[in-house]
């Protein structure tokens, strides 16, 4: 494996760099490296913004509206975006629904949604988990009954992230309770605003509103909105987290967090010196770093495999990284002690200037840290992707 850039893609950085220098607004930036909350207005503007250039959706095919781009070139892209401290562009449509509606759905769906999920006119939310199925998802019971030409939905969802935003939600249902349970789920595309839909917020530990409760209550869809085969839904679903297991890994802004860590740890001192020279400290920050490295050698590998999607390797990534991006946070909370005690949230929401305790850097580091406990739970827990990775790869 060559980890050397070749001139051509050497330029393609500093063409990405060029735009990005350009166009990134400088509120969202401050935003995201001072670790402020996005509103829905930030994820969109940001997505229109990349959308008019045509970069939005780096991994789809051209027919589609995507790039054409290798996947060293989306690796580069989506390095740099992270190092420039970009707005996410929210998954739920680009990366996760819409590769399932490539791969699986008719021609009428794929020409009507592809273009509003490359444009971001709708925002999607993802309807998988529920109380009693969580990493355990095929034991889902939320179900769809056929009633003529539409589907009679009724069940619940959770953990639904930023449906309260939410145009539209693809979701797991229960089509045929007869079978194994993973053989009766089919996969629906359901608009939100759907009579028959509550949906509930979730107040986290840092006291953000991320995610919900989405109730259905005799919620009638077109069965148009069916993707695939009916009960067929089990394979969409593997496809899709697939592609959601390999970008939680994210390398591109663990790698700006240890940047940041690495400068915190140098305003702060001890016993008269910066922190980060302390040896006990300094071994901890060294030793997250050499993980993270290697860890984006492992994603570069993965992603040199063109054409293939996302298999069982997907699982380490998505342990490894979230493990990491914990250390992050873990590693920034130790370096400020005390300095993490205020809470803020007026500061985090952005509606004052500068936060309570008087040090701007560090009042969202332990919201920061309290909200990646999330990251080794979500996207299916840390402890089933090692189930995956025992008997996919190993063959245990």
């Amino acid at each position: 494996m060559d980890l050397h850039y070749t001139a051509e893609e050497t330029a393609f950085r500093d063409t990405v760099r060029a735009f990005l220098d350009t166009h990134l607004p400088a509120d969202l930036q401050r935003k995201v490296r001072q670790h402020l909350r996005l509103n829905r207005d930030d994820y969109v503007r940001w997505h229109k913004i990349v959308a008019q250039q045509g970069w939005a959706a780096p991994a789809w095919p051209v027919e589609y509206g995507g790039t054409g781009w290798t996947s060293v070139q989306r690796h580069i892209w989506e390095d740099e975006c992270a190092r420039a401290a970009t707005p996410p562009i929210l998954p739920f449509g680009v990366n996760m629904v819409a590769p399932v509606i490539m791969a699986f759905a008719n021609a009428e769906q794929k020409a009507y949604y592809l273009p509003r999920i490359l444009n971001c006119d709708d925002w999607w939310c993802q309807g998988y988990s529920e109380p009693g199925a969580g990493s355990d998802l095929a034991s889902l019971k939320t179900t769809a009954e056929r009633d003529g030409d539409h589907y009679i939905v009724n069940g619940q969802k959770t953990w639904t992230t930023l449906g309260q935003h939410a145009d539209m939600i693809f979701c797991l249902v229960r089509t045929d309770s007869t079978v194994r349970k993973q053989e009766g789920i089919s996969f629906l595309l359901i608009d939100m605003k759907t009579p028959g839909i509550t949906v509930r917020p979730i107040i986290m530990l840092d006291e953000e509103h991320e995610v919900n409760e989405v109730f259905f209550d005799n919620v009638r869809v077109p069965v148009s909105n069916l993707v695939g085969q009916e009960n067929k839904g089990w394979t969409y679903a593997k496809y899709l987290l697939g592609h959601e297991r390999t970008g939680i890994a994210a390398v591109g802004r663990s790698k700006r967090e240890l940047t940041f860590l690495k400068q915190l740890a140098m305003q702060q001192t001890k016993r008269g010196a910066p922190l980060l020279h302390d040896p006990a400290f300094a071994a901890k920050v060294a030793t997250l770093e050499i993980e993270l490295m290697a860890l984006e050698m492992t994603v570069l590998r993965v992603i040199s495999e063109e054409g293939k999607g996302p298999g069982p390797q997907a699982s380490m990534l998505k342990v490894r990284g979230s493990e990491l991006q914990q250390q992050l946070t873990e590693l920034m909370v130790e370096a400020i002690g005390p300095q993490a005690l205020p809470f803020d949230p007026s500061f985090l929401d952005g509606s004052t200037p500068h936060g309570a305790g008087g040090d701007d850097l560090a009042a969202p580091l332990a919201a920061y840290y309290f909200n990646y406990r999330k990251t080794s739970i979500y996207g299916g827990s840390n402890e089933i992707q090692k189930n995956i990775i025992t008997q996919m790869i190993l063959g245990l």
